[in-house]
């Protein structure tokens, strides 16, 4: 299932992240040809740059701290199982018709690692129906 973190924890840690970048810029851009940290070009290219980094990792926190519904979890859910069936097969046909490029343990695992997804979707679905016909039976 899904593994709650401390918000705080990772927000300290993004903040980590973006100001080591920041400091990688800052440095890169010193690095092209001698450029003086205090020449208004330069400065201006690391204030863009600042502002861009700052966007994407508000961007990915407002998409991180938002809930997922059940419909789009369940539905990527089944649609990563489907993916593994679908790789899985290509690499056993793959493996049939004599591919060098493929070897047999790479098949076998794929295949079991199709097999142990689609089990898991068939045990998830029989526990959602069973807590459905719970809830049906229920008194009102």
């Amino acid at each position: 299932m899904v593994d709650r973190v401390d918000v705080s924890s990772v927000l300290s840690q993004m903040r980590e992240v973006r100001s080591q970048l920041r400091s990688q810029n800052e440095m890169a851009l010193q690095a092209q040809g001698g450029i003086d940290k205090s020449a208004p070009d330069a400065m201006t290219r690391i204030s863009n740059e600042a502002k861009r980094l700052s966007e994407i990792s508000s961007s990915e926190m407002k998409s991180d701290n938002s809930i997922p519904d059940f419909q789009s979890m369940f539905k990527n859910a089944i649609d990563k199982v489907n993916d593994n069936q679908k790789v899985a097969g290509n690499l056993a046909t793959r493996f049939e018709q004599g591919d060098a490029s493929v070897d047999l343990p790479e098949v076998m695992i794929a295949l079991q690692k199709s097999s142990v997804s689609f089990q898991a979707m068939t045990q998830v679905r029989n526990k959602l129906v069973e807590a459905y016909k719970d809830v049906m039976n229920m008194p009102v």
